[in-house]
């Protein structure tokens, strides 16, 4: 969410922001707010006067009293009753002005960063640097559940009858590696400094709105009925919601946790060929990082969170590109996002397997996050977030690029600690 002051000074930045993000239809929504916005600064400004009046009335009121002019007294009295009614109706107005403002103010996209390339869709989004070499092998490769069946690692068709279609039972060795790949990432990134989390996998509706844009939430959320609960689509939602209402000395920054959960999303729409199996899913877990900064160091804290990515991949063997992704692909509330995707031979292209993001204040603007410097005064945090891995999707990068021709699969030496040592599955 945008600095109310910020919109009011700056329109036409505001407007432009709005077209290149090809958000047209949300124009008039900045004049709109500014005028709500000195309706509603107007009527304080009124409440404020009568409340001055209010007090210096009242101390005349003592010395007529004092001085046994009780006539002139209740004149006054009367006076102070009309604008106790006066100050009333104010305060209301200017209350439903705020509120007005607020909602309108939650809406309108965050400014994003002038390195952003313009464009309407992911289809736009910019190709930045490659990592490792991506490998079309002789032989064919199998669809991804293929290669689990043969491992009697995976049961679709139990799981659509339990639960239906974006669900699945992992099983056997397939199930182990994935827990394997968690528990690396997880030491991977306790060895990059972060602090290790296990957050609340429900949040509440107003931590929600405050990590996220309305439209995110509708096509995301799973809401919890009779409950204000939401299962989270990511757990950099409950641990950026760690921090509202917090104020947090400047000397405590940065703030670098990384944090396990489950992960529950809707998924609406209907996907290709390539998505069905444990690609697009409603449920699959995952490993996040977060961090909450000072303003200045965020650009610094992007970068590093997205190499962390690049790192995780690179050191099980799988090739990696870094998307930079345009304007009209970013979220309201993101100021800069890069895609990270893994080559997949059998399709022979990149697809995504995580997302960095700087946020810039627009969280902490929300949920009140502030940091206190030395000299006392306050300020909106940055925050950041980043996909350290999220399998089961993980999974297909990783079975694809570690086929071996005779049908086994590779297991990198970092991963063979958390398989029991093994070096193959299928051996």
């Amino acid at each position: 969410m945008l600095d109310i002051k910020f919109l009011r000074e700056n329109p036409d930045i505001v407007k432009q922001n709005i077209k290149n993000k090809f958000q047209e239809e949300k124009l008039p929504l900045v004049d709109e707010v500014i005028e709500l916005d000195e309706k509603a600064r107007k009527a304080q400004q009124e409440a404020d006067n009568l409340r001055a009046s209010r007090k210096k009335i009242s101390k005349e009121i003592g010395a007529l009293m004092a001085q046994g002019k009780k006539e002139e007294a209740d004149a006054k009295k009367e006076e102070v009753s009309k604008n106790a009614k006066r100050l009333e109706e104010l305060s209301n107005q200017e209350k439903e002005l705020q509120e007005k403002v607020k909602k309108i103010m939650m809406v309108i996209p965050n400014i994003i960063d002038k390195s952003v390339p313009i464009g309407k869709d992911d289809s736009e989004n910019v190709e930045i640097e490659k990592f490792g070499e991506p490998v079309v092998p002789a032989f064919e490769i199998p669809y991804h559940t293929e290669i689990m069946e043969k491992f009697n690692g995976i049961d679709i068709d139990a799981a659509g009858k339990v639960a239906g279609n974006g669900f699945y039972y992992l099983m056997g060795d397939i199930a182990r590696l994935h827990s394997a790949i968690i528990s690396y990432a997880r030491d991977f990134m306790i060895d990059k400094g972060f602090t290790y989390c296990i957050p609340p996998f429900m949040i509440r509706s107003n931590v929600v709105t405050g990590v996220m844009s309305f439209a995110e939430m509708d096509s995301m959320m799973y809401k919890i009925e009779g409950e204000d609960l939401y299962l989270i689509g990511t757990s950099e939602h409950s641990m950026i919601g760690k921090f509202i209402d917090t104020i947090t000395d400047e000397k405590e920054l940065p703030k670098t946790l990384t944090s396990y959960s489950p992960c529950f999303r809707k998924e609406k729409g209907a996907h290709g060929i390539e998505e069905r199996g444990v690609y697009r899913i409603h449920q699959f877990e995952k490993q996040e990082m977060i961090v909450v900064c000072r303003p200045e160091e965020s650009p610094v804290w992007f970068e590093k969170l997205w190499k962390n990515t690049v790192g995780l991949f690179s050191s099980l063997d799988i090739p990696v590109r870094t998307l930079e992704c345009c304007s009209g692909d970013l979220a309201d509330l993101k100021v800069k996002s890069i895609d990270v995707e893994a080559w997949s031979p059998r399709q022979k292209k990149y697809f995504e397997v995580g997302s960095c993001s700087n946020l810039g204040d627009a969280q902490a603007r929300r949920l009140q996050i502030r940091i206190r410097k030395e000299d006392g005064s306050k300020y909106f945090a940055h925050t950041l977030n980043n996909t350290v891995v999220a399998p089961p999707r993980m999974l297909i990068a990783f079975l694809e690029n570690n086929l071996m021709e005779d049908g086994n699969v590779h297991i990198p030496e970092v991963l063979r600690p958390y398989m029991g040592g093994k070096e193959f599955l299928g051996q």
